[in-house]
């Protein structure tokens, strides 16, 4: 099992947003907070549900959110 720690994890963000801003080429950028949110998210979530194997109050405490919180998240990003 790989162990990702939250270096790793602020890293590879990092350089997304790093490289989102070399690409604008001068173009204004998008929001940012929310698109690296609505981009994180969702996987997040999904692999939260995933190693729950569908248990959402699992899910919710390994996310170390509330449930109903999680089943707003689910409904957003429409995961099943």
């Amino acid at each position: 099992m790989t162990v990702i720690n939250e270096n790793e994890i602020a890293l590879c963000i990092r350089r997304a947003v790093e490289a989102y801003f070399q690409d604008l080429d001068g173009e204004k950028p998008c929001p940012i907070y929310e698109m690296v949110i609505r981009s994180v998210e969702k996987p997040l979530i999904e692999i939260a549900m995933h190693y729950a194997q569908g248990n959402q109050s699992k899910a919710a405490e390994l996310l170390g959110i509330n449930r109903n919180t999680l089943r707003n998240r689910l409904t957003k990003h429409q995961i099943r």
